[in-house]
């Protein structure tokens, strides 16, 4: 039982790794094409960076699959359980709370959301392949502790225009 609970977590937290190399090298990479959209403003609710949710969810349903059906490779379903943790917490902040696809109020008065919030209004700040900051989605540097709140000079760390209609 702890050793389920152990690698559902253990994954959880190596997913914003995952998660953070896939932004940076592939998202801003090989596949900027799917996620372009996702920095530039564009009609419609879904957007092509949306299929990056579908791989990620077809290698947690993969290896929940290949875990239940294979008892010597039951561990693989608790790997699958925490890719699929990851993705929950992943929507509900940046689908949700920080780019508001669904009218949902949420307290973002906190210390941590308001540095996540303003790392990720940084990294949209950009609306090119090059020169982004900021790519982990649950986790940033304390230097964006400023809050997203605050104005200097007159501007916010919030982009001008919103990525979602």
């Amino acid at each position: 039982m702890l050793v389920n609970v152990a690698l559902v977590i253990g994954t959880f937290l190596f997913m914003e790794g995952v998660a953070w190399f896939t932004h940076k090298y592939v998202m801003h990479g090989f596949l900027w094409s799917w996620h372009r959209d996702h920095h530039n403003h564009h009609k419609g609710f879904f957007e092509r960076n949306d299929l990056f949710a579908v791989v990620f969810a077809g290698t947690a349903i993969s290896l929940i699959v290949a875990g239940v059906e294979q008892p010597q490779y039951r561990f693989l379903a608790w790997i699958g359980a925490g890719v699929t943790l990851y993705g929950i917490f992943y929507f509900v902040f940046h689908d949700v709370i920080v780019h508001r696809r669904a009218k949902v109020k949420f307290p973002t008065d906190g210390q941590y959301m308001q540095r996540i919030m303003r790392a990720h209004y940084i990294h949209h700040k950009v609306h090119t392949k090059e020169g982004a900051e900021a790519f982990g989605f649950l986790f940033a540097p304390k230097k964006y502790d400023r809050a997203v709140k605050e104005k200097v000079a007159g501007k916010s760390d919030r982009p001008a225009e919103s990525t979602h209609a």
